[in-house]
């Protein structure tokens, strides 16, 4: 049995709302499977959802996360002036993002091809987990996989607008608490990181 690496580049988008509702929406432009989009939501309550375009996503998504709810449904991601819309059945959700925060502007220092390397990843997860709270770059994804997020850029989140199930979100906030998916969780403030996963696999 040999051991096959897989790479999805793309960005994470992670926000918290005044409804409670905590929301990471994954926009995947390169993978595997070509470009697809997947969204993690966790209610007031701490039920956690994972919203996925087809059964492979759900399956693969699911194999290192852990939700209450799976939900196969269309997820459209489109840019705007100002950001991204996200539309699904379930939710409507406009993020506006804003400049490079402090962290993004240090991980601008790093050659991609140096901040997106496994090593790399697994020399920084101490660091990572000390100064973003919930955070790892590496780590077991479950099934007898490994992961490695190589984080390349990181911009402000500054503000949503939409709707959960019919309900409105609210005005932003931070991811508080912390989304209980697994593994690496995505940072309080709410923002978006550009990043490359690296999968490792039996095959």
């Amino acid at each position: 049995m040999t051991l096959l690496r897989e790479r999805f580049r793309g960005r994470i988008a992670g926000v918290g709302s005044t409804s409670g509702v905590r929301v990471v929406v994954g926009r995947w432009d390169a993978s595997p499977w070509g470009p697809f989009a997947d969204v993690m939501v966790e209610d007031a309550s701490g039920h956690r959802m994972l919203l996925a375009p087809d059964d492979r996503v759900r399956e693969f998504v699911s194999a290192t996360y852990t939700f209450d709810e799976h939900v196969i449904e269309p997820v459209a991601l489109t840019d705007t002036s100002d950001g991204w819309q996200v539309a699904t059945p379930s939710l409507s959700l406009r993020v506006v993002v804003g400049g490079r925060t402090p962290l993004g502007a240090l991980l601008a220092l790093v050659p991609d091809r140096v901040a997106t390397s496994p090593a790399w990843c697994a020399l920084v997860d101490p660091v990572a987990r000390v100064v973003v709270r919930g955070v790892r770059t590496r780590g077991t994804a479950g099934n007898d996989r490994r992961e490695w997020y190589g984080a390349t850029a990181v911009h402000a989140v500054t503000a949503i607008a939409g709707e959960w199930r019919g309900t409105p979100l609210g005005h932003l906030a931070r991811v508080d608490p912390p989304c209980r998916f697994g593994f690496s969780s995505t940072p309080a403030r709410p923002s978006v990181t550009s990043v490359v996963t690296t999968i490792e696999r039996r095959a």
